[in-house]
């Protein structure tokens, strides 16, 4: 059960902060900030970033457990 736990809290809280900025992204385009084109395009780059570092950690916790 413990485990279990560790491994969902991290999953939450980068779910967490990936939508508190993908919703700063709408209000801002929602403002007027940016138009619909570029907030859409700053959500996909977002989630690019997320995608990339998310396996730059993977393979380096892979790489920790072949040392």
């Amino acid at each position: 059960m413990e485990t279990k736990r560790k491994r969902i809290i991290p999953l939450v809280l980068v779910v967490g902060s990936y939508l508190a900025l993908a919703a700063t992204v709408v209000f801002i385009a929602r403002s007027g900030g940016l138009t619909p084109e570029e907030a859409l395009l700053s959500l996909v780059g977002l989630f690019g970033l997320y995608v990339g570092f998310g396996i730059l950690i993977v393979v380096y916790r892979l790489i920790n457990k072949l040392e």
